[in-house]
């Protein structure tokens, strides 16, 4: 299981992503995907340059990065989610479920171009949740 922090921008991730490099001495991420690059849809010029995904360890824990698409509700200091990754499919459904009652569904369980079963809650607390059947095999 893994457990990650992922951090949301507004359009100034890549920015964000220098300075936490420099900050924590570390090379900024090579593996960057913008949503231009993104193998399963257009989200329009505005988002083009935008960062979709990248990440880098800090401190031996995966930072994820990315910019909301363009025009997305975005609230600064509330830009935080947790991620959480099993090779149990069983198990994401019920984290997944025990987050979502009495919290928002923000996007259902079901496959992506980055995993076979993925899904994001906020719970009733206001927290986000990542949750992301993990094969071993990561492109990032």
């Amino acid at each position: 299981m893994t457990f990650e922090v992922f951090l949301n921008f507004d359009g100034d991730c890549r920015k964000a992503v220098e300075f936490y490099a420099g900050v924590f001495g570390l090379n900024p991420p090579s593996n960057i995907m913008t949503y231009g690059e993104h193998p399963e849809g257009d989200f329009g010029k505005e988002n083009e340059n935008r960062i979709l995904f990248t990440k880098m360890p800090i401190f031996g824990c995966d930072v994820m990065f990315s910019d909301c698409p363009a025009g997305s509700h975005y609230a600064k200091g509330t830009n935080v989610a947790l991620s959480l990754g099993t090779f149990d499919a069983g198990e994401i459904k019920r984290i997944f479920d025990a987050l979502a009652e009495r919290g928002h569904v923000e996007t259902p369980l079901g496959e992506t171009f980055f995993s076979a079963l993925y899904g994001m809650v906020t719970d009733k607390f206001g927290i986000t949740w990542q949750l992301s059947l993990t094969t071993g095999a990561n492109t990032f």
